[in-house]
């Protein structure tokens, strides 16, 4: 089971930490399917089969989020890259403007 204490209120949900709440909602609904087993009846059999599939799509969905998160986060890495290769004196221009920005705001009083 998953530590149920709240997580840093200050820092922002990421879908990686979506991902992981789902991880744990099949987790638990998989213990659930398990603890019933011994279950006898139609209705605990119907309850039972819907959860099987709607836990089945529930696996694909998060295999296909991780998926694309990791496309999307190589993406774009490589157009960063991209983008200071052929724009390298810019990069420096902007990065400096920054620095200069940050240290004048932080000197002030």
């Amino acid at each position: 089971m998953t530590d149920p204490t709240p997580r840093d209120a200050a820092r922002p949900v990421t879908p990686e930490d979506i991902l992981e709440d789902l991880r744990a909602v099949v987790r638990d609904a998989e213990a659930l399917l398990r603890a019933t087993e011994g279950q006898a009846g139609d209705k605990i059999n119907e309850v039972r089969d819907r959860v099987r599939g709607t836990l089945d799509e529930a696996r694909e969905r998060i295999k296909e989020a991780g998926v694309d998160a990791g496309v999307r986060t190589r993406a774009a890495a490589r157009t960063a890259d991209n983008y200071v290769h052929e724009n390298p004196w810019l990069v420096i221009g902007v990065a400096a403007g920054l620095g200069y920005l940050i240290g004048r705001v932080g000197r002030r009083d």
